[in-house]
């Protein structure tokens, strides 16, 4: 990865917003960070690394107390970091979490944190891979660099006081840095596929002796001999079985026949007596169907009569209607005279309505020609009205105008008198600064060896405790793994019981096949089912997870004690220099000193604010004064227009009648005129039309009533001559009257529905006749049997057959489930063989690559200590330039005690005493050649592997002040060979000879509203 454009906003010491462009720094640069203590070096990196991953380089702050005190409210805390890897760039944006001002109203609202991450093509064009979401944005430049946080921490930053982590690191740790860098996880992933291969084989040969054990439980046997020796005596049994259930089976066939052909002649005697019944029933019936045949005959003389009766009552009918239309078009006919009569009266009065009309007309035409004048007339009084209101605005503009010039005179006068003042103010600001600085440094001193005191007794205690949760926790482990083996166990024991409890009388063993079950398997214990064997190993399974996390706790723990009580010593030796101080008087004397501070800034805030309103205020007086001019000679025009208008108005109205002297009283009069001249238009109008309607009315209802006297004197003949002709019809027919006729009459419905009944009788009488003779000639000569002994002697062979049956199936199924029994034995056997075959394969394999063998070490562990070895080949030569020959690193071969990862170890050699060492034992700037020289190797080896991370950028924050001058030329030396080889090398210093050795520098200039940023280039 290599550093193009770093923007930090309100970040740390930067109270703006401040840019950092690498590529301006040149190709493969060695450039020194330079700037006093506190003025934001390690901020630069800190920057790098929250814009990655969200933290700092110390990890000692979260990016939400990052905020600058002294910034503005309404700048947001941002880092905008692009970068390139290989040809690809990318940019990353990163917001912490923070107060900021409200976009409306006053107050604060919580800025959530956010992070963009864009990749930028060759043609400029940026694509959005990341919206928002902080997580996945980590991810991704986790993916994109193959580096966590840690890891960028320790192979790419050397921050303040950490440059030993990496080289003091164990082999757990190193190897998971490493397998990153290198991409070896193809090797871990060979160790897990060969463990969980090993592992499955070693289940599967548990699960077939298990499964030999089950089947031979199921046969209640306890050896192959005993099984053998059981089938050779059953053998002979069972012919002699098969042998008498054949018999009984003879002899149920024959008992059944007879059972069946006594219970058919039965039936048929059965038959005879309800056909015998059934005739008794029919000749009842008899005299009911003769009177329905009279019925019949009636209704089918009445049905022949029946139109002549329906036209006589139809022509009864049309009389009445016609006779009752006679008298409705005579009563319409007198209405229409007495309308006629009245319309006739009112028709002659149209003469003097017509007089009216024409008056009312001449109105009209008289008013509409005094129209035109008034149109000219209000357009003159509106444009004088527009004239006078332009009039007054204008007077009242100039006035506000002089009010508000004198007003800002007057501000600028009293901004001219606090110019002097407050420059005085300004003046003393820096040296309150420098005297906070320096008390805050000795402050910040005392209060750190105060907190690790507290720090340390807090870490002793939580490592009693989690101790004693360790304790607790391995015994709660050790209880969960043996309920889980007692569960296991009685699982495993009850399957065959299981089994028998899902057989089905009649249908086969899934085992054996036998269709019969004489004995099926009971269980003593009550089974667990599936689901609590898996509850009780996910609690086993959780319990040690428990335990290995209190386990880890508890190292992380102590180490941090030792760190801090470490801290703890060193801050007691200096205890002596801040005795005569308490923290009370300290942190009072901080606070005078930073309230004085804070009131030089706002001086100097209020000085520029001051001279930019004064600026402001002499653009705005010349402003209101040129507009005052233009506003004076605008009013002047106004009041010329407005006299003549005046004039114009007067003249108009001499020639116009004062009850129309205005355009809306003369309209309202000409629109009352036109509203007369309607009415009565419509009034004669109205007359004439109900005239002619009264007169056509009348002539209709006259020939209305010549009609319906017409056709009643039709429709009374009709009616009579109908009423003759059904007269003649009835005493032909038999019938006594009209009444008597529609009695006899029956619908078609009926006529079918009664006829349909005397053929159902008939056909039931000839059906029953027939059936009953051909069975009294089948029974003739036949007795009624005695059921009952036929099927006591059906039982008696029915019980012979069903104990034969049992005895040859219980017979049956025993060798059959031994049979199977036998055949399942031998594929065990075949399988769990094979099984042990396969598992010497890979087993070893499997142990070999885990590290379970003699050396403890894997696979992936074996070949990253050979990449490890080529590390330690090119840090061991610049650590022996730098350290003129002395030392060399090297791997520490030797196992580790217990069973603690070993095999990435670093050891020292010395070349004065001949003699292996731990690097712990290096002094501090020994410490800092070796932990450099480290870096610096392992960013050659990696990057001389194919698929290896690029590590072509490496900063490096302090440690050089540990060195004496011969080492710290060699080490700058070194640097500059890497910056030839291609590299970009940051480094952070207060060492004087860097800065003139190191031509190319990142300034930062350190000031009470915050530090700036400057590029020197040689």
């Amino acid at each position: 990865m290599r550093p193009l454009r770093l923007a930090m906003s309100a970040f740390g010491p930067f109270a703006s917003t401040q840019e950092v462009d690498f590529s301006a720094l040149g190709t493969n640069p060695l450039f020194l960070i330079n700037g006093p203590t506190g003025a934001g070096k390690t901020t630069i990196l800190d920057a790098i690394c929250f814009a990655l991953y969200g933290k700092t380089t110390g990890d000692e702050r979260e990016g939400s107390q990052m905020r600058c005190d002294v910034a503005d409210d309404n700048l947001l805390t941002e880092v905008t970091f692009s970068f390139c890897l290989g040809e690809a760039q990318y940019r990353i944006r990163r917001v912490p979490e923070q107060d900021r001002a409200k976009k409306s109203g006053e107050g604060f609202t919580v800025q959530k944190p956010e992070a963009q991450l864009y990749r930028i093509e060759q043609d400029g064009t940026e694509h959005l891979l990341v919206a928002s979401k902080v997580s996945e944005a980590t991810a991704e430049i986790e993916q994109l660099t193959g580096l966590d946080a840690d890891q960028f921490r320790q192979v790419m930053v050397l921050p303040q006081g950490k440059f030993r982590e990496l080289l003091m690191a164990d082999s757990k740790e190193r190897e998971k840095i490493f397998s990153q860098l290198f991409q070896t996880q193809i090797y871990r992933k060979i160790e897990d596929k060969l463990k969980q291969q090993a592992s499955t084989i070693r289940n599967d040969v548990k699960e077939q002796r298990a499964r030999r054990d089950g089947i031979m439980q199921n046969v209640e046997l306890e050896s192959d001999e005993a099984l053998n020796s059981e089938l050779s005596q059953l053998t002979p049994q069972l012919e002699q079985a098969l042998a008498s259930k054949e018999q009984a089976k003879t002899a149920l066939i024959e008992a059944n026949k007879q059972c069946e052909s006594a219970k058919l002649l039965i039936s048929d005697f059965d038959t005879q007596a309800k056909l015998q019944q059934t005739a008794v029933l029919l000749a009842e019936q008899k005299v009911d169907i003769e009177l329905r045949q009279s019925r019949i005959e009636n209704g089918q003389k009445a049905q022949q009569i029946k139109p002549v009766l329906e036209v006589s009552q139809s022509r009864e009918s049309e009389m009445l209607q016609t006779q009752s239309l006679v008298t409705q078009v005579q009563s319409a006919k007198l209405q229409s005279e007495q309308a006629l009569t009245l319309a006739q009266a009112k028709f002659n009065t149209l003469g003097s309505e017509e007089g009216k009309l024409q008056k009312a007309q001449s109105e009209e035409m008289g008013l509409t020609q005094l129209r035109p004048q008034l149109q000219g007339l209000d357009n003159l009084q509106r444009e004088l009205n527009q004239a006078c209101i332009k009039l007054e605005q204008a007077k009242a503009k100039g006035i506000k105008g002089k009010e508000a010039l004198s007003a800002l005179q007057l501000e600028r006068v009293t901004a001219e008198l606090q110019v002097p003042q407050l420059e005085q103010q300004a003046a003393e600001q820096l040296n309150a600064q420098q005297a906070l600085t320096a008390h805050q440094d000795t402050f910040e001193r005392y209060q750190q060896w105060q907190l690790v005191a507290i720090n340390a007794d807090k870490t002793q205690q939580a490592l009693l405790l989690a101790e004693e949760k360790g304790k607790q926790l391995r015994l709660d482990a050790k209880a969960k793994e043996h309920d889980f083996d007692q569960l296991q166990l009685i699982w495993h024991r009850g399957q065959a019981s299981v089994l028998a409890q899902k057989l089905n009388p009649g249908e086969p063993c899934p085992v054996c096949g036998s269709a019969e079950h004489p004995s099926p398997a009971l269980s003593e214990q009550s089974l667990p089912s599936e689901e609590q064997l898996e509850l009780s190993k996910q609690a086993c399974e959780a319990a040690n997870q428990a335990l290995n996390q209190v386990i880890s706790d508890y190292k992380g723990i102590k180490a941090q004690l030792q760190e801090q009580v470490k801290l703890r010593d060193e801050y007691q030796s200096r205890l002596g220099e801040w005795s005569s101080h308490s923290a009370d008087s300290l942190q009072a004397h901080q606070q005078q000193l930073q309230l004085q501070v804070n009131q030089a800034n706002e001086a100097a805030q209020t000085l520029t604010k001051l001279r930019l309103q004064l600026q402001d205020s002499q653009a705005r007086e010349r402003g209101l004064q040129d507009k005052l001019e233009a506003e004076r000679e605008h009013y002047h025009g106004l009041q010329s227009r407005a006299s003549e208008l005046q004039g114009k108005l007067e003249q108009v109205l001499g020639g116009i009648p004062e009850q129309y002297c205005s355009l809306e009283q003369l309209e309202s009069a000409i629109a009352q005129v036109k509203q007369t001249l309607l009415a009565q238009q419509q009034i004669i109008d109205t007359i004439r039309q109900a005239h002619t309607q009264a007169l056509e009315q009348d002539a209709a209802q006259k020939a209305a009533l010549a009609s319906a006297q017409s056709s009643f004197e039709q429709a009374q003949i009709q009616s009579d001559k109908a009423q003759a002709e059904l007269s003649e019809h009835l005493l032909a027919s038999g019938f006594k009257d009209k009444e008597a006729l529609t009695h006899a009459l029956l619908s078609s419905e009926e006529l079918k529905l009664i006829s349909d009944e005397i053929a159902q009788y008939q056909q039931s009488c000839i059906a029953n006749q027939t059936s009953l003779n051909q069975l009294d000639e089948k029974l003739a000569a036949q007795v009624r049997p005695e059921l009952t002994t036929l099927e006591a002697g059906l039982a008696v062979a029915q019980t012979k057959q069903g104990e034969a049956e049992n005895s040859w199936q219980t017979l049956q199924s025993r060798v059959t489930q031994l049979t199977h029994t036998q055949k399942q034995l031998k594929e065990a056997d075949d399988q769990a063989k094979k099984l042990e075959d396969e598992y010497a394969i890979i087993g070893t394999l499997s142990d070999v690559a885990n590290g379970q063998t003699g050396n403890k070490i894997s696979l992936q562990r074996f070949v990253l200590s050979v990449l490890l070895d080529d590390v330690l080949l090119e840090a061991s030569q610049r650590l022996q330039l730098m350290s003129k020959g002395r030392y060399r690193l090297i791997r520490k071969e030797d196992r580790a005690k217990g069973n603690k990862a070993s095999g990435l170890e670093l050891e020292v050699e010395d070349a004065y005493t001949s003699k292996v060492r731990p690097v712990a034992t290096l002094s501090g700037g020994e410490s800092f050649m070796a932990a450099l020289s480290m870096a610096l190797g392992l960013s050659d080896v990696v990057q001389a592997y194919a698929g290896g991370i690029k590590l072509d950028t490496l900063f490096i924050d302090e440690g050089f002040g540990s060195l004496d001058q011969d080492s710290l030329d060699l080490a700058i030396r070194t640097l500059m060979d890497l910056q030839s080889a291609g590299r970009m090398i940051g480094v952070i210093s207060h060492v004087s000879e860097m800065k003139e050795q190191i031509g190319t520098r990142i300034d930062i200039l350190k000031t009470a509203l915050g530090s700036k940023t400057s590029i020197v280039l040689p």
